[in-house]
């Protein structure tokens, strides 16, 4: 199998990078990534791929000089040659935020199969995603730790023949680094303590996510496209030992829980291999050193981003793209230090107030209602 992968220098895209080279059979003729290009330029010598694309343009120009035998694209167009490039048969989207819609949108038409990780995809343009996927005769598999665990408490299956016996599905979540904290402690916390995850190393913008529990309001909406499943199905609990990744209960009380040691590595493999199961050398849970395995209710309270995302998630149409659009935004603000943590969720809750939403029929809606986001935040700033 070839496969191509879309934000190969992110956390998710090294660790698949590192899972590949320990499976048979598979070879990545692809890669592509924001800016980073020297790390893009040593991946690229590591496993000599004859496409790589920059989204930087100014930094593909010095990613050609270090690898001047290899194709070098930049811009969107060349992240879309990558997603869409002949040899590939599975196209691996680790992009971070809504830039990756497009690229995902583009391998669907090209009939490619795609390994998710890039949430933001679904809870953007879901409709339009899974309605090309059914199209196309494409397989979305999903690598968020969640989704796979439901994906594979469902033994593998992605159609829609578990309906009639599944009742719920039960996300999972660490509760971020502040989930021990009072409400106004939380209010001083800096992106520095924010990005102090318990359990996960991850990005920038998905631990920040992970604090304000925006990342499982987003997580929330993908499992409602990807496993075609009623919000009313889906449930939220907090699990602060992030061993049991999420679970399904059946109709007749049975529960499935997917366990494993917090470690994207799993997730990625099953999604490159799925239905079958090949050795991990990473396996590292040991439940002798667990001592014990607990859960909480989500505090809507403290964590209001929750509460937005499945506001915006149950109205529906383009309010979760604007939503999303206008989250990236102020965590890359909150990252500068230029506004408090609550500030998130407020100037959210004061743009869904405002925003006018609309059905979402094609691409073109999506980008309005990104850009309506920016325009928000723009007249808020004073600009």
């Amino acid at each position: 199998m070839n496969i191509s992968i879309l934000g190969s220098t992110g956390s998710i895209g090294r660790q698949t990078i590192e899972v590949v080279k320990d499976l048979p059979n598979i070879n990545i003729c692809a890669l592509a990534a924001k800016s980073d290009y020297e790390l893009l330029a040593e991946q690229a010598k590591a496993v000599r791929p004859s496409l790589v694309a920059l989204y930087d343009k100014d930094a593909a120009l010095q990613l050609k000089k270090l690898l001047p035998d290899v194709e070098v694209a930049a811009g969107m167009e060349g992240i879309l040659q990558c997603a869409t490039i002949k040899e590939s048969n599975l196209v691996v989207n680790a992009m971070v935020g809504s830039i990756g819609l497009k690229p995902t949108m583009a391998a669907i038409e090209a009939k490619k199969d795609v390994a998710l990780a890039n949430k933001e995809t679904l809870v953007a343009g879901g409709s339009l995603v899974m309605e090309s996927a059914k199209k196309n005769n494409v397989t979305i598999r999903p690598i968020d730790s969640e989704h796979s665990a439901i994906w594979q408490c469902l033994n593998g299956d992605l159609s829609d023949s578990y309906q009639d016996a599944v009742s719920r599905l039960i996300l999972t979540a660490s509760g971020g680094a502040f989930r021990t904290w009072t409400k106004e402690k939380i209010a001083k916390a800096s992106a520095a303590d924010a990005l102090r995850h318990p359990n996960w190393n991850m990005g920038s913008k998905i631990t920040i996510d992970c604090a304000t529990m925006m990342n499982k309001g987003l997580e929330y909406i993908e499992a409602h496209w990807l496993f075609n499943m009623s919000y009313e199905k889906i449930q939220i609990l907090i699990h602060p030992q992030s061993i049991i990744h999420s679970m399904v209960k059946f109709k007749d009380g049975a529960i499935m829980a997917q366990m494993a040691a917090p470690d994207m590595r799993q997730p990625i493999q099953y999604a490159l291999t799925a239905p079958n199961r090949i050795n991990l050398r990473h396996d590292t849970l040991d439940f002798l050193a667990l001592n014990t395995l607990t859960f909480e209710a989500p505090d809507m309270e403290r964590f209001p981003c929750l509460g937005l995302a499945i506001k915006s998630a149950k109205i529906g149409g383009t309010l979760p793209a604007m939503m999303n659009a206008l989250n990236e935004k102020l965590v890359a603000a909150y990252l500068q230090g230029t506004i408090g943590f609550y500030d998130i969720s407020s100037i959210i809750e004061k743009a869904i107030g405002t925003y006018t939403v609309k059905p979402v029929n094609c691409f073109a809606d999506v980008e309005e209602a990104e850009a309506w986001a920016s325009e928000f935040l723009d007249k808020l700033r004073g600009r």
